[in-house]
């Protein structure tokens, strides 16, 4: 566990863990008032990254006639897993990457 603290004030292994936890709005939340935690920023950025794309492949699923229902419940459970996941990780306080939001995320990062 992480003896730092956030810009907000919490230690930064709980508030990379709110990025999680409430999905895609966590992540607008911390992007937008997180100034100091680079592990808080990165969490932020995968989250809006990794659940904008799941309802994005949510919503194009629902279009989908026949297989859109059973498309739609695999995304929703493939959400759900990546939720455990990285909110675990997070609350470890793991550095831990998806595969293609966590390489965007870690670009971000080197650009501030």
């Amino acid at each position: 566990m992480s003896p730092f603290r956030s810009s907000v004030g919490l230690p930064d292994y709980i508030a990379a863990a709110l990025c999680y936890l409430f999905p895609f709005a966590g992540g607008i939340v911390f992007l937008a008032l997180e100034k100091r935690s680079r592990f808080v920023l990165f969490h932020s950025l995968q989250s809006l990254l990794a659940y904008g794309a799941l309802m994005v492949g949510h919503v194009l699923a629902g279009l989908l006639p026949f297989i859109g229902p059973l498309l739609a419940a695999l995304i929703f459970l493939c959400s759900f897993g990546i939720w455990l996941l990285m909110t675990y990780h997070a609350l470890r306080g793991n550095w831990y990457k998806l595969p293609w939001a966590g390489d965007i995320s870690e670009r971000q990062l080197r650009r501030l």
